[in-house]
Order: C-alpha cells, then structure tokens, then sequence
C-alpha cells in the first residue's frame, strides 16, 4: 500500500484533521491513536470500538508502518540496540537502556548527522537525510511493544510503562530536524499516547541556536547541550558548529531556554578525550564559563562527563579514569553539580557516540576529517613535589 498515509506521522492534531477529511469526529482520532501508541497495534480490523465503516475508510487509504529491523542486539548489561531500514541504503540506530528505576530509550533523526563533531563516529559516516516524523515514532513504537511483549504485558497498566525516558540523543542533530522532531515529541507527551512528561524527554544539541528558542516557544522539554569545550578556540575544531554559533551566543540561547524549560537547568555533555579537553586547567575554564562572571552571568546547569568511545578514524583516545575523576572533582570544589556517565552497551556498539547505522553521505564528511586531524593539546605535567 505505497500510498497509504502513514499514520505514525500525525500528532493527535494531525490525526484528527486527517479523520474530519474522512466525516470522522476527533473522538474517533482519540480512539484510534490509542490504538496505535498504547496498544500498538497494526491491523484496523483489531480496533474493536472504532466504527466499522471508519475500519474500512482507513484499511483502504492509510497504514501504520513500521520500519523494518535489519538487526537486534542484546547487551549483558541488559541494553538493546536496533538497527533500523530506514531505505536507500541507509539505516539508523536505537538503543534501550534499563536501569532500575527508569528504562530510557536514545533515538535517532537524522541518517547520518551534518554537524561533523570530531569525536561522533555518526559524524565521520556524513550525512544523508532528515528522518520523518513517522521514522522517529517508528523507532518508540517498536521498542515499547517489543518489550512490553518480552516482559509478557501486553497491555499497559498504570506505572507499568517500559519506557519511561526519551532522549534525542541517537544519530543526527535533532534541531537540524525541527519540522519532523516537534510532532514526534508532542506524540511521546500526549497522555493517549505513550503519556511521558516533559522533563523526561530530552532533547540534544550541539548547539543549533534559532531552533533552540523555537524549541523554547513551541514545546520545551528537558535540554541537553554537546559543550565538549571550555573556550571558542578548541570547540571551533571539536564542534564546528561553533563557528556559527560560538559560545557567547550558545549560553545567552540557554538562559533564555530556562524561561520556559521543565527543569531549572541545562545539562552539559562533555566528553572526555585525553589530553584534547581534560585538564584541571580546563576545568576551572568551564566554572568560569558558566561562572557569575561568565558571557552571560551565572548559568544553572549540571554537566555529565562522557567517557570517549574510540573509534579508529577519530584518531582520539579517552581520558583515564583517574584524569576524568581529577577534572570532575574542580567542577564539584567549583560549586557545579557534575556526574560522571557510566558506559552502557559496550560490547554491542551501543554506547554514546558508538552509533553509526549505514548512511550514504551526502557530505565527503569522512575525507574531511581524515584531511584535518584535530590538534592535540596535551595538559602541562604536574609539578614535581
């Protein structure tokens, strides 16, 4: 049916506009989306209080189609990453994380992300597309149901949600995607839909500055900044979207965010490279970034430290254990709230910056990179005592 309307592409308002050009009232597009988000199910004939004459209306024009998994991987530590089709050669990446008190899934946007961080083995592969706002859903819509069936609930019961958390966070930058992230999110939120609340899906950027004030104005949920650096100099190479948007303009865009944002704070990513941006030196740069002091005053934010996943063509290697303890104890002393992420999915290619799907670039981002090797900047030894 390659011309039925894919109806993981509606929000509830979206649905509902698509259900009055077919003479339908929207409690009828409430019922259907439920159907589809919190029942996932496919086939119109299963949705037992939807009209009959609406079952036949949609079992001839429109679909719910999912995207079709190319693969599945189970961790030991009980992660599960996905790789989905998403066509013409390209396929993305997701990844469920369980935890004891939440199960968290990262999600893709882009096949291939355009930003080219150093450190991103996405970045390296290039850029190919935008995904839908049905190729985003796509990828929740089956990672819910799937492991609601392995868990043996197939219907969800009050607090029996598998997922609990969302976050931006797979291949691409989610505001380079905007038109398709932001009925994405408003379906993750709706409560006839998967019913999560703004401060747990959480949006990462790299910094993309005019649609993180849409996102401000539009549907704030929870931020999350790719800061990687504590001056204009290093993130310029590290994150070249710094050159756009460099950091003044970057922290004035957070301050405004906290307007309207659901925490009252802005988390910064910060990955960890050895010799390239972790040195107490450089600690004590960011306190003063985000410092009253600072471009734009005192800034609430936490950071996240990320340990570096090498790959081969990064030509970066992650900080020790020991240096990323040392640089997260000057934040602490400092005053910020600061942890440290704890690596999940290692031996499935699943841990942050790991995913790399297959993306027919676009960009030649990876002749690039190889051309213009980052500069390492190795920290002074320390004084002889």
């Amino acid at each position: 049916m390659t011309d039925a309307v894919n109806l993981l592409d509606f929000d509830l308002d979206g649905l509902a506009a698509h259900c009055e050009r077919l003479g339908e009232k929207r409690f009828r597009a409430v019922q259907l989306f439920r159907w589809i988000h919190q029942r996932g199910a496919r086939d119109f004939d299963q949705m037992s209080d939807l009209a009959k004459s609406l079952r036949a209306k949609l079992a001839g024009s429109a679909e719910i189609r999912p995207l079709p998994v190319l693969s599945e991987h189970r961790s030991t530590d009980g992660t599960v990453k996905w790789l989905f089709d998403v066509g013409a050669g390209n396929a993305v990446e997701s990844v469920f994380i369980p935890e004891d008190d939440r199960g968290t899934l990262c999600l893709s946007s882009q096949a291939g992300c355009a930003v080219g961080c150093r450190f991103c083995s996405t970045g390296h592969q290039g850029f190919s597309r935008n995904l839908s706002t049905g190729e985003i859903l796509a990828q929740l819509w089956h990672a819910e149901h799937t492991l609601r069936r392995d868990l043996n609930r197939p219907e969800r019961q009050a607090g029996e949600r598998v997922i609990t958390n969302v976050v931006m966070m797979g291949m691409g930058e989610p505001l380079q995607n905007y038109g398709a992230l932001v009925p994405a999110l408003r379906v993750m939120l709706d409560d006839h839909g998967y019913g999560l609340s703004r401060r747990r899906v959480t949006v990462s950027t790299s910094g993309v500055v005019p649609f993180m004030d849409r996102l401000r104005d539009d549907l704030p949920v929870a931020l999350a900044v790719s800061l990687h650096a504590p001056d204009d100099t290093l993130r310029n190479e590290l994150v070249p979207l710094n050159r756009k948007y460099p950091l003044a303009e970057l922290l004035a865009a957070c301050k405004r965010y906290l307007d309207t944002a659901p925490r009252d704070f802005i988390t910064f990513e910060y990955c960890m490279l050895d010799g390239v941006n972790d040195s107490d030196e450089q600690a004590r740069r960011l306190l003063a970034l985000v410092g009253p002091k600072g471009p734009v005053g005192r800034l609430p934010c936490k950071f996240n430290l990320i340990p570096f996943n090498p790959f081969p063509a990064s030509g970066l290697k992650r900080s020790d254990n020991a240096r990323v303890q040392a640089f997260a104890k000057v934040l602490i002393e400092g005053g910020l709230v600061t942890t440290v992420r704890k690596t999940r999915g290692d031996d499935i290619d699943a841990a942050c910056g790991q995913l790399a799907g297959e993306v027919q670039d676009r960009t030649r981002a990876h002749e690039r990179m190889v051309r213009a090797p980052i500069r390492v900047v190795r920290p002074p030894p320390a004084s002889a005592t």
